[in-house]
């Protein structure tokens, strides 16, 4: 032991020699529907090889809100939704709507870190609605898509003006544009860091892969996890009232699981080229890498063909690895990581006050103790207890589609034949969840705002597939004290957040 805090104490030592003289670049890599539980990592080895293994693994990393838009606001604001008035992906939901393009964006992270001497650069998907008018606050660089993720015939704005592209395929394009701001920022002055993100369209829909990994999991089938194709009554409507899928949209599912692990070989052959860049201009020491999604992704469980939308382990649980100074390699952390913890990191690692209109919390600290000592890991306790998962259904009159038979006044939406017209959002598909990891528990406990007030709860150590709901076997004043906590979480704002 006495060894261990000896080089921990070199090493805190030896990170602030090196930020006191340069402060650090940052990049951060954000895929878009990116699962760990159904194995979404899998297709990643360079990945997991150059970040997981060379720095931190996070086992208990989740996203606020398991849909892209609001994901990725919370990601640039380090707020949740509640705050940044961000709900889903539409212009009315908030996503590149008026409250976000005069209040949320003017003081994102990209803003703050550019304020600060940073020179920033972004290249990928940015936000549902966003459409190319001009480039977004805080940006020195900028290729954003267009709209929702796509592989091919996609227009991008790049700075001054718009591009469209046919037949490159967008993952290779993004690699391309970041390797050579990589190469500019690394050669020019040193005195200049830089903070890079990049988000690259795979897994989502609709699940292209490169030309040269086509065929690569061709024998490969989606998950069957004991949830796969097993219809239940004890969840919300929405879920509960599932069917048993046909052979053809199993089928179906098998072809879009194959389709979205294929479509993640081109991200991992991205990382390793950064890295590849980074350590060639001998930049990698002094450079902090952050590797996650905005939100998970199921694929057959309780019988719902493919989506995210819902407050379970597979819509939620994200991956996260971060490697860069001072981050002990093969480090394992379980603390409980949001989405809204990243941008306080960033801003910690660059020696800049977290403003108090964040929601999240730096892990900085947990980062630098986190390490191995005589083949174990030492784990920094956790520092909070509780994460919020909220969510806003988007059904209504315009997401009816007619080639299901449903009516437009039920205000259902994600409704195709491809998924045997089971809907798999609607109105009041409206949730807030606490995952609770308070004294050891590991637990979920969900509220529905439907005609039901329908309730939820899982104990993910002995249920880690969320088979049964245990919310009426908890005691009523376990229930109450969990209502409490969630009616204070979803008002929280700022400190109040770290529970």
């Amino acid at each position: 032991m006495a060894s261990f805090l000896l080089s921990l104490a070199i090493s805190i030592f030896w990170v602030d020699w090196v930020l006191g003289q340069q402060s650090p670049n940052i990049l951060l890599i954000l895929t878009d529907d990116q699962d760990v539980e159904l194995h979404g990592m899998y297709p990643m080895y360079e990945t997991s090889k150059l970040l997981g293994q060379a720095g931190a693994q996070f086992h208990n990393a989740f996203t606020p809100t398991p849909i892209c838009c609001p994901a990725r606001a919370s990601l640039l604001t380090g707020q949740y939704a509640h705050n940044h008035r961000t709900f889903n992906n539409s212009v009315s939901g908030g996503c590149n709507g008026p409250d976000w393009l005069h209040r949320s964006e003017p003081r994102a992270l990209p803003v703050i870190l550019q304020n600060h001497g940073y020179r920033t650069f972004f290249a990928g998907k940015y936000l549902n609605q966003f459409r190319g008018a001009k480039v977004p606050s805080g940006w020195n660089e900028f290729y954003g898509l267009h709209g929702n993720s796509r592989y091919y015939n996609y227009t991008l704005r790049e700075n001054s003006q718009n591009v469209s592209y046919t037949s490159t395929y967008l993952t290779d394009l993004l690699r391309d544009r970041a390797v050579d701001f990589l190469r500019s920022a690394t050669q020019g002055d040193v005195h200049r860091p830089f903070f890079a993100m990049v988000a690259p369209p795979a897994p989502h829909a609709p699940y292209t892969p490169a030309p040269r990994h086509r065929g690569v999991f061709s024998n490969t089938k989606a998950l069957r996890t004991p949830s796969f194709n097993n219809p239940t009554e004890d969840k919300h409507w929405l879920v509960g009232s599932s069917a048993h899928l046909s052979n053809e949209t199993i089928a179906t599912i098998d072809r879009y699981f194959q389709g979205r692990w294929e479509s993640l070989l081109a991200v991992d052959e991205l990382v390793a080229a950064l890295v590849a860049v980074l350590n060639e201009t001998k930049s990698l020491e002094n450079t902090y890498i952050i590797y996650t999604s905005d939100n998970g992704y199921h694929m057959g469980q309780f019988a719902q063909p493919f989506d995210k939308r819902q407050p379970y382990e597979t819509d939620i649980h994200v991956p996260l690895l971060i490697r860069g100074p001072g981050i002990a390699a093969e480090s394992h952390l379980h603390v409980a990581v949001s989405l809204i913890d990243l941008a306080p990191t960033v801003l910690d690692w660059a020696g800049i006050t977290v403003p108090p209109y964040m929601d999240g919390r730096s892990i900085y600290g947990d980062l630098l103790q986190a390490g191995r000592t005589d083949g174990d890991i030492s784990l920094h306790p956790p520092y909070r207890h509780s994460l919020l998962i909220e969510y806003w259904g988007e059904g209504n009159d315009d997401t009816y589609n007619p080639s299901c038979p449903w009516r437009s006044s039920d205000r259902l939406a994600e409704c195709t034949p491809e998924a045997a017209c089971h809907c798999q959002d609607s109105w009041n598909n409206t949730f807030a969840c606490l995952r609770d990891f308070k004294y050891n528990d590991d637990r979920i406990y969900c509220q529905f705002s439907d005609n039901e007030n329908f309730s939820e709860a899982y104990d993910l150590r002995q249920d880690p597939y969320q088979m049964v709901n245990i919310v009426y076997d908890l005691l009523p004043i376990v229930r109450a004290l969990y209502r409490l906590r969630l009616q204070n979480l979803t008002k929280c704002s700022g400190q109040s957040c770290i529970v």
